[in-house]
């Protein structure tokens, strides 16, 4: 890797780490100060690589430069250091160092323990996940605006007010006992399925999806299910589902960076090893009896991996999303299993279904009103297609509704 894309590279991977083990360290009500330190840490290798040359063992550079800023900073404010002592678990004495301990083991610790601290009930979602691309991923403030389709503004007060809001309420950086694990592993789980989301349906105006917050989200789950306590059937479930609808990437966008529609994908492209490996997760969330919108969503994730256009497949999907509506109904689930009714059924029962919903301010409504109206009425399919496009809030679900009414004027 060149030296411009490592720094950037070791920043992606490595800032959330330093900055877990220092907010644990310190509190949560001094993450600032986590994420400052580890801030200039990678300051000092972009200021120092470029002259004295990549180091043999960059990760162990960056972790070594983070533990002593620490230690530098802990020494020039001696009240921070004094009150910090009073936090940490082990009493220290007078002269004794204060440990930064950046084991493989500690990070992992420390990166789960942030996660349920930062999914504190107190907080609205929004600033959960804007929190999570912060510490637990290292996006920047430019990077979750822009997930957000928001400004650098309206994001730091957010997180100002989320992290206000933490300090006052006194949360600790620590794994909750098991009944308070179960009661906020739900908070934890619906973070990490937005932040899914906010990369695979990503609003960007340059970009189909994010792969870069779909990956994170997985590397959050996927930390879930190696502890034990939080290695549950709902976790399984949501990384199950998370595979099936990663092994897709490489087909929900043509070389141009346009988006395809499934059913035009090209299922060569599929991930078939994530395909496999969902199917695996999938299982095992079977285990046990709890039961989530998850694995209603990961099953219907999982027929979709089969290309072929069968009434067996579309049956099934139907079923499925007829569970997940009574589970935890939404307006856009209900619009999602009218699709599937028009492939189980019809395109005309589908309408009559679809219409009653009036979801007049969604642009996917009209998208699939005008998909349900193909070929049973032209003239009605192509005004709903332009309501879409009106609606449609990026230029790729935009070009991709002006392919669909192209194809009408063809026909």
């Amino acid at each position: 890797m060149q030296q411009q894309e490592l720094i950037p590279h070791l920043f992606r991977t490595e800032f959330r780490k330093i900055t877990s083990v220092l907010c644990k360290l310190f509190g949560i009500e001094h993450i600032e100060i986590a994420e400052d330190i580890a801030g200039e840490t990678f300051l000092s290798a972009l200021e120092t690589w470029p002259y004295k040359g990549v180091p043999i063992n960059p990760t162990a550079w960056l972790y070594s430069v983070a533990k002593n800023k620490a230690k530098n900073y802990l020494t020039r404010n001696h009240n921070f250091a004094t009150n910090i002592a009073v936090q940490l678990k082990n009493s220290l004495q007078q002269n004794e160092e204060i440990a930064i301990d950046l084991s493989d083991k500690n990070i992992t610790d420390s990166q789960l323990q942030m996660l349920f601290a930062i999914c504190h009930p107190s907080i609205p979602p929004e600033a959960q996940i804007g929190l999570a691309l912060r510490v637990l991923c290292g996006f920047g403030i430019d990077e979750i605006a822009t997930a957000f389709l928001s400004n650098k503004e309206t994001i730091n007060k957010r997180l100002f007010r989320a992290r206000e809001k933490l300090r006052l309420e006194k949360v600790q950086i620590e794994f909750p006992d098991e009944a308070e694990i179960n009661n906020r592993l739900q908070a934890v789980l619906t973070t990490l399925y937005l932040l899914f989301s906010e990369g695979y349906y990503s609003e960007s105006q340059d970009a189909v999806l994010r792969e870069d917050l779909c990956l994170e989200a997985m590397r959050l789950t996927y930390l879930l299910i190696e502890n034990e306590l939080t290695n549950q059937p709902n976790v399984n479930a949501l990384f199950a589902l998370m595979c099936f609808q990663s092994s897709r990437f490489k087909a929900r966008k043509n070389e141009n960076g346009e988006q395809v529609l499934y059913e035009d994908q090209n299922e060569t492209l599929w991930n078939y090893e994530l395909i496999e490996k969902g199917a695996y997760y999938l299982n095992l969330a079977s285990k046990g009896d709890k039961f989530s919108k998850y694995h209603l969503e990961a099953s219907i994730a999982y027929w979709h991996t089969i290309k072929a256009d069968t009434k067996e497949k579309w049956e099934n999907i139907l079923q499925l999303h007829n569970r997940l509506l009574q589970i935890e109904y939404s307006p856009i689930a209900a619009l999602n299993r009218t699709y599937a009714l028009s492939k189980a059924n019809s395109k005309r029962e589908a309408i009559k279904e679809a219409e009653k919903l009036q979801l007049t301010n969604n642009h996917f409504y009209y998208a699939l009103l005008g998909e349900l109206y193909t070929g049973i009425d032209n003239y009605k399919a192509r005004i709903n297609y332009e309501k879409a496009i009106v609606l449609a809030k990026t230029n790729t679900g935009k070009q991709a509704i002006q392919k669909k009414i192209d194809k009408l004027t063809k026909n």
